[in-house]
């Protein structure tokens, strides 16, 4: 799976034509790739990292939205689901372990209007701060 992102860390602050892809790892957990134009350095960045869930699969073989994820060694992060498009799957709206970030991955290089008021939307009255939302140039 290829998303395009917005918002959240430094590296999609920092960069443009930003992607998140997604695959299985042999391990059961899912491969991370994020990959993004640094303008300033002129040259493609990536970072490669893993993630596992950390609540046991449904009995209908789906898993709850929440994840762990590691780009730096031992070391992992929250990455927990809290908005998706099922069962199209055009979008989804993730965050942290607390209410200090969060972001959008789209299929597409933009949203349309609408649903991204709506998710930004569904974002505040969870406790975003959406004014801070940073939009990556797609």
């Amino acid at each position: 799976m290829v998303w395009n992102r917005a918002a959240g860390s430094f590296f999609r602050a920092r960069t443009e034509q930003v992607t998140a892809t997604y695959n299985l790892r042999e391990d059961g957990g899912i491969k991370v790739i994020n990959r993004g134009y640094n303008p300033e350095k002129k040259e493609w960045e990536e970072a490669e990292g893993k993630a596992y869930f950390t609540e046991p699969q449904h009995a209908d073989g789906t898993y709850p939205g929440k994840l762990k994820v590691s780009f730096f060694g031992p070391f992992y992060g929250a990455y927990n689901i809290i908005a998706l498009d099922k069962p199209a799957y055009h979008y989804v709206m993730l965050t942290g372990a607390d209410r200090s970030y969060f972001w959008i991955l789209s299929r597409t290089p933009q949203l349309p209007d609408p649903i991204k008021a709506q998710l930004l939307s569904q974002a505040k009255s969870m406790g975003f701060d959406t004014d801070k939302f940073i939009y990556v140039a797609q």
